[in-house]
C-alpha cells in the first residue's frame, strides 16, 4: 500500500520505546492474576501503537470485520483463512505458520497482542494457535474491539504495510500440551477427570446442537460428554467484554467447581473457539497448570459413531 497513513505507520513502526518502558499492563485488576503480563488494557496498547517490538492481531469470527476499523497498526489474521488446514480438519504444518508470521511482519521475537469480537473468543483462539506452534510473546488485549470502539479509541480502515520477515519453521506443534483430541477427552470421561462444557446451558443438556442464534452446523446428536461440568464461557466475562476479577474467577473455578493446581483439565465447546477462551481464563489469569483445548469439540463428538453422551442438568 502507498498511501499516506500506510506509509505514516511504515515510518512509525521504526521508532522504538526505552527498554525501560515495561511490555507489562499495569493495571490493578490485572495485578492480581496468575499472569498478569498476558493482559493489557486500552489505555496501555494506545501508548503504545508505536512501540515496534509489538505486533497488533484482530482475529474475527465475522471475516469481513477488520475492513470495517481496526485498531491502528493491526493486522487481520483469519482464524480460518490462516491457521486452520483448508483439506483436513487440523491447524496448518508449521511451515504455513511460519509464512503467516513472515508476511505479516512477526519474527520469533515480536510481541504480539490479539483481540477481536465476540468478547475475545476468536482472538483468544488465535492466540491459542500461536501457542500452539511455540511463539510465547502473547497477549490479550482486555475487552476487544468492543471495548476498544466503545472508549472511544482510535480505530482506522488503513491497512499497514511491514516488511517481511523470516520467521523460523517452528520443529513441531505442541498438540500434546496444550491440545486434547478425542481419544484424550474420551480417556479423561471414563476416568472422570476434569472436564468442562463452556457451551449454552442449552447446548449442554442437548436441547439444542448449536448456539442460540447460530445456524445448525450438522451435529447429529445433542448433550455432552459424560462426566463434563456445564461452565458456560460467559460467566468468565463482565458485560462489556473484560475478564472478571481473579476472586470472581476463584470462586467459579477453583470454590464451585472444586479444580485444583495440578487437575488435568480439559475445556471443550463448538469447534474450540469458546472453550479457547476458558482455556485462557484457566492458564493465564488463574494459573493452572495443566489445561488442554479440545478444538474438535461438539461438531467432532456429537457426530463420531458410538462416542457416549449424557443429556440434562447432571455430568452423566
Amino acid at each position: 500500500m502507498t498511501n499516506f497513513v500506510a506509509g505514516k505507520i511504515r515510518r512509525a513502526i521504526c521508532v522504538s520505546f526505552p527498554r525501560t518502558a515495561s511490555l507489562r499492563a499495569m493495571n490493578a485488576k490485572f495485578s492480581s492474576y496468575s499472569h498478569p503480563e498476558v493482559l493489557v488494557d486500552g489505555d496501555w496498547l494506545q501508548a503504545h501503537l508505536r512501540d515496534s517490538s509489538l505486533r497488533i492481531v484482530e482475529s474475527n469470527e465475522d471475516v469481513l470485520l477488520y475492513d470495517t476499523g481496526h485498531i491502528p497498526g493491526a493486522v487481520n489474521i483469519d482464524w480460518r483463512g490462516d491457521l486452520q488446514d483448508n483439506t483436513q480438519r487440523d491447524y496448518v504444518s508449521p511451515q504455513r505458520f511460519a509464512e503467516v508470521c513472515s508476511k505479516n511482519g512477526i519474527a520469533p521475537e515480536t510481541t504480539v497482542v490479539f483481540y477481536g469480537d465476540k468478547s475475545n473468543w476468536w482472538s483468544a483462539y488465535a492466540l491459542w494457535a500461536f501457542r500452539l506452534f511455540g511463539h510465547d510473546k502473547v497477549k490479550l488485549l482486555d475487552g476487544g474491539s468492543a471495548k476498544w470502539k466503545a472508549d472511544g479509541r482510535p480505530v482506522t480502515r488503513e491497512k499497514p504495510v511491514y516488511a517481511a520477515t523470516k520467521y523460523p519453521v517452528p520443529p513441531k506443534r505442541r498438540d500434546d500440551e496444550i491440545r486434547a483430541f478425542f481419544a484424550d477427552t474420551l480417556a479423561h470421561s471414563k476416568a472422570r477427570k476434569p472436564l468442562i462444557d463452556v457451551r449454552s446451558p442449552g447446548e449442554y443438556r442437548g436441547e439444542i446442537t448449536h448456539m442460540p442464534e447460530y445456524p445448525q452446523e450438522g451435529v447429529l446428536r445433542g448433550g455432552h460428554v459424560p462426566g463434563a461440568r456445564s461452565v458456560p464461557w460467559k460467566v468468565a466475562a463482565n458485560d462489556d467484554g473484560t475478564f472478571k476479577s481473579f476472586e470472581e474467577l476463584k470462586k467459579i473455578y477453583t470454590e464451585n467447581l472444586g479444580l485444583k493446581k495440578d487437575d488435568d483439565i480439559i475445556a471443550y465447546c463448538r469447534i474450540g473457539e469458546r472453550s479457547s477462551h476458558t482455556w485462557f481464563v484457566l492458564t493465564y489469569l488463574l494459573g493452572y497448570n495443566k489445561v488442554r483445548n479440545y478444538d474438535g469439540s461438539w461438531t467432532e463428538w456429537g457426530n463420531m459413531v458410538r462416542s457416549p453422551i449424557a443429556k440434562g442438568e447432571q455430568p452423566g
